[in-house]
């Protein structure tokens, strides 16, 4: 029989042998082939399309439609993830149950405000007292800065930058177009 075994810990497996808190013996029969896997918040890039496959499997689990608009993608983005993976499958199947239209906005995001790593600005807050840009501006600044950073992040590929995004090539084309980003060549 060929069996092989693939054992996963958040702890320092080295440490806790120099410790005398793991069996040495047992560390070395499972470190054969060690992974790193960074934690989610320092892969950011996964997001997307981690959140559209888990869209996909609950929207067809519970025979719905859902999908998120932009600005609750910005805020899922600027989270950090403390519970990773498991914690990312578990919001977007609460989104999907929960949902009772077929966009989710950022106010139905069921995420702590405590974690969030970037993007104050996707949290609700009282408008200042001085008249602020239009909102469509705003979102456009911030559609345009996403999409330039996936395209700076992607060496300039659209379409490694539209599946970054969770968007078509097509889309990307047009919001190049749309928004005169320069491409480098």
């Amino acid at each position: 029989m060929d069996v092989r075994i693939i054992a996963a810990t958040n702890r320092n497996l080295e440490g806790a042998v120099a410790e005398g808190q793991f069996r040495e013996d047992l560390y070395y029969r499972l470190n054969v082939v060690p992974i790193y896997l960074p934690p989610l918040r320092e892969r950011t890039e996964d997001i997307p399309p981690l959140v559209g496959h888990f869209l996909s499997r609950f929207n067809a689990e519970n025979g719905k439609r859902v999908k998120l608009s932009s600005a609750a993608m910005d805020l899922i983005m600027g989270y950090s993830w403390p519970g990773n993976v498991r914690e990312l499958e578990n919001c977007v199947e609460r989104m999907v149950v929960m949902a009772e239209r077929e966009v989710i906005s950022p106010e139905e995001v069921p995420l702590p405000y405590g974690h969030l790593t970037s993007l104050p600005s996707a949290l609700p807050s009282p408008l200042p007292q001085e008249k602020a840009p239009p909102l469509t501006q705003t979102l456009e600044e911030l559609e345009r800065k996403r999409i330039e950073e996936a395209l700076k992040r992607c060496g300039g590929v659209q379409a490694r930058a539209a599946r970054l995004l969770g968007i078509t090539q097509r889309q990307i084309g047009y919001k190049i177009k749309k928004f005169g980003i320069e491409l480098e060549t």
